[in-house]
């Protein structure tokens, strides 16, 4: 009800599977290591193809998995619905795919849901969470909040927080909700000022920010596989930085022995800077 997206986008359409894997091999010769697979809604993947082409989205994710010289695969925004025990048991298969998964939430509080129309209730959501724990242990799960959405009550914001709070994801985007003209949110009665909607964002940033510290430095330890992106400097001093599987930023003392676009394996064992983990690199 709050997004005009749909709107201007109209129905589905997919990429045709051969199209995608055409782009994905190019990728690789050209020596990338890591793709992303993303759209508006990616988990509706498929759905408009005919019968006698039907694709999922898992099964375009087994087909890039069998490009040679891809390293890692990474998913955008998942509709929580698609993540079954199938469904992540077949991605855990998959050593190419990253133990990082965006599942997009909105709102932790039903009777939110329930206005923003969105198709699923806080306890399913909270399912799907568990299952990708199970399945993978310690993953990162990030998603996406909208706070101040008309009528939201200072119970349902916080019935929304605790639920935040409870599943303790690696990393929480914030959103202040926007009035969108053509929307039937936009319409809604019950409309609140922006100093309320600041006001709950500050607040669950503040979570968010104690959650990724918290899912960091559980880390610690660990050995984590980062692909380096870039150079970083710091007080003086040049570092080869990437993100781990998990998509933790780290750095790695700059060094003839790696460099940029190389994996390699980091024992974690503190911060360079916030967020950002540093350790010996042990291969």
């Amino acid at each position: 009800t709050y997004c005009i997206i749909p709107y201007a986008r109209g129905r589905v359409r997919s990429r045709e599977k051969e199209n995608i894997l055409k782009e994905v091999h190019k990728l690789a010769e050209a020596g990338y290591k890591e793709v992303v697979l993303t759209g508006i809604h990616l988990s509706s993947y498929g759905v408009d193809f005919p019968e006698d082409k039907k694709e999922t989205l898992l099964s375009l994710i087994q087909a890039v998995n069998e490009v040679e010289g891809i390293k890692r695969i990474r998913l955008g925004s998942l509709e929580p619905g698609i993540v079954t025990e199938e469904f992540a048991k077949e991605l855990a298969a998959m050593p190419k795919v990253c133990p990082h998964f965006h599942l997009s939430l909105q709102s932790g509080c039903d009777a939110t849901l329930e206005r923003m129309n969105r198709r699923y209730r806080s306890g399913e959501y909270r399912e799907r969470c568990e299952l990708l724990r199970e399945v993978y242990g310690n993953p990162a799960l990030t998603t996406d909040v909208i706070v101040g959405f008309p009528q939201e009550s200072e119970e349902e914001f916080q019935k929304s927080y605790d639920f935040v709070d409870g599943i303790h994801f690696y990393e929480t985007h914030i959103f202040k909700y926007s009035r969108r003209q053509g929307t039937k949110a936009a319409a809604m009665d019950g409309q609140l000022t922006e100093a309320e909607k600041a006001r709950r964002s500050e607040k669950m940033i503040e979570m968010h920010h104690r959650h990724a510290k918290d899912y960091e430095r559980s880390m610690l330890g660990k050995e984590l596989e980062v692909l380096i992106e870039e150079e970083y400097t710091k007080d003086g001093q040049i570092w080869y930085l990437g993100h781990s599987r998990e998509y933790i930023k780290t750095a790695v003392p700059k060094s003839e022995n790696y460099g940029v676009n190389d994996i390699v394996r980091v024992r974690a064992e503190s911060f360079l800077e916030e967020h950002i983990m540093t350790g010996e690199v042990v291969k």
